[in-house]
């Protein structure tokens, strides 16, 4: 039994195709991952930074009645 030479080329075009779609997909699929695993680094820094920044907000804005008067009194 022979194939058709039309249908033999259609099916090598086929296979091909799907290869690339396969590579594509991987690609795509490693991409992704590493994005997510990124996102999770940098919404954990932002934890942090938010909880320091919580941490010392003291610092930043000190009461008013504990600070010395103006040089001017």
């Amino acid at each position: 039994m022979t194939i058709d030479p039309n249908i033999e080329a259609r099916l090598i075009e086929l296979e091909t195709r799907l290869a690339f779609q396969e590579n594509a997909l991987a690609e795509l699929s490693e991409a992704l991952a590493t994005s997510r695993l990124e996102a999770a680094r940098n919404a954990e820094l932002l934890r942090r930074a938010l909880e320091e920044l919580k941490q010392n907000r003291g610092d930043f804005f000190a009461d008013p009645a504990s600070e010395p008067p103006p040089p001017h009194y």
